[in-house]
């Protein structure tokens, strides 16, 4: 790759804010993005639909969505006939929504493509602060997944190396959407809910719904949630 040639980034996006934003700090830093989405079998497909707009608002050069059917294996609220919990109270634990080895999965396509792009930049937008309690969305997971990506793929060994940009992973949910609004990232475009209707309306009481509702009230911003 020559000097002036474009810095490739692989960018996960779930459409959602935290993605969003993901997208407009790569753009931002000089990277031609190449948008990856998975259909995974979750309920709230109306999330892909956002993908799709995000991306194309923010400037993608090209989105893909791949789809692996994570239903088969199911338990998480997400994938299976369990009930999406609602106004609950945090109590430390692991909730039913986690979506076993998603994010795993996720950066594992990402990585791959990467790969094939020639890129060595793969972005996501894990948050360890104001989130759910996964256990892929910490420090730990990333660093470990970005030193397996680079015992384990030919660009990690013979090429340049891999890196898994995290940005978000420090920053709160208001931190985020006042970035996003630096950024000029259209927050309306986005879903987060986890029970989303067909159109991206929001249920207003899961956790995904709570956290961004938190997010934009902290940060003092007008809420573009549309709600059903």
């Amino acid at each position: 790759m020559s000097d002036n040639s474009p810095r490739k980034a692989v960018v996960l996006v779930s459409g959602g804010m935290d993605s969003a934003v993901t997208i407009a700090l790569a753009r931002e830093q000089g990277y031609q993005v190449h948008a990856l989405s998975v259909a995974y079998g979750q309920r709230h497909n109306s999330e892909l639909a956002a993908s799709d707009r995000v991306a194309e608002m923010l400037g993608a050069v090209e989105h893909k969505t791949v789809g692996i059917d994570l239903r088969s294996i199911g338990g998480s609220a997400l994938t299976a006939d369990i009930d999406v919990p609602l106004d609950t109270v945090d109590s430390g634990d692991i909730p039913v929504t986690y979506v076993p080895a998603r994010n795993t999965i996720m950066l594992s396509i990402a990585l791959g493509w990467a790969e094939v792009l020639g890129s060595s930049d793969i972005w996501c937008g894990v948050n360890a602060v104001d989130y759910s309690g996964y256990p892929d969305c910490r420090p730990a997971f990333i660093e470990a997944f970005e030193a397996l990506a680079n015992v384990a793929t030919k660009a990690g060994v013979e090429g340049a190396g891999i890196r898994i940009h995290a940005p978000l992973m420090r920053m709160s949910k208001a931190d985020i959407a006042r970035e996003g609004q630096r950024l000029g990232v259209d927050f309306s475009a986005t879903v987060s809910c986890y029970q989303a209707d067909s159109d991206g309306r929001a249920c207003g009481h899961c956790d995904a719904c709570r956290l961004r509702a938190q997010g934009f009230r902290e940060a003092g911003l007008a809420d573009p949630t549309r709600y059903a």
